[in-house]
């Protein structure tokens, strides 16, 4: 009788225990590194990406440009004494506003 109440106990317990190792979360710390630009004079800013710039943005001064090892801009955009940085790819495409 003792067997089959510890059989019965030990069951349980193996399945309570089941339930839970699916659930196991694991912390993955995500590795980011931030892109690295240096700064350039805007006139080193590519003439298509300028082109492409001025299109549609014609109405800002670009007061401050960087460039990223894949091409990448980060330029300060200037209107109304109001600055904004934005991301822009080689292209001229604007990908991110930073503030």
């Amino acid at each position: 009788m003792k067997k089959i109440v510890v059989l019965a106990l030990l069951a349980f317990g193996l399945q309570m225990n089941a339930g839970t190792v699916g659930s196991i979360v694991f912390p993955h710390k995500a590795h980011h590194q931030e892109k690295q630009y240096k700064k350039i004079e805007v006139s080193e800013v590519s003439k298509e990406a300028l082109a492409q710039i001025k299109k549609h943005y014609g109405n800002y001064q670009i007061s401050e440009a960087a460039v990223a090892a894949d091409g990448e801009y980060k330029l300060v955009l200037v209107k109304d004494n109001m600055p904004t940085t934005v991301t822009f790819s080689a292209q001229g495409e604007m990908i991110k506003i930073l503030n």
